[in-house]
C-alpha cells in the first residue's frame, strides 16, 4: 500500500521505481567494534531513493545499531534496446 491504495509493481515501473538493494552495515549495539550486514530490497527510485532514505531516517531515529555504511545497487527495466547481438555463439552441453 502506497497513499492509501493499492499501487502494482508495474505502474511503479512506469513512474521510474527500480528494484533497489541496499546492503547496510552498521555496529552492533553490544559491541560497536563488530560490523553486522543487513540486506535491504525495496522499488525505489534514483538517485534520490526516497524510500530508501526514509528507511534509513526510521533505522537512525528507532535503531540501536550506528549506521557504518551503506552501498546501493539498482536495475532499470530489461527492454529490446538494452538487447545486444554479439556476434558470437555459445553451446552449453
Amino acid at each position: 500500500m502506497r497513499g492509501g491504495k493499492t499501487v502494482s509493481e508495474f505502474n511503479l515501473a512506469l513512474k521510474g521505481y527500480r528494484l533497489t538493494t541496499a546492503e547496510i552495515l552498521y555496529h552492533m549495539p553490544d559491541h560497536p567494534a563488530l560490523l553486522q550486514t543487513f540486506v535491504w530490497q525495496e522499488l525505489d527510485i534514483a538517485p534520490r531513493f526516497p524510500v530508501l532514505n526514509k528507511f534509513l531516517k526510521f533505522w537512525s531515529g528507532n535503531l540501536d545499531g550506528r549506521l557504518h555504511s551503506v552501498r546501493v545497487g539498482t536495475c532499470g527495466i530489461l527492454c529490446p534496446l538494452d538487447v545486444r547481438h554479439i556476434g558470437a555463439e555459445f553451446t552449453l552441453h
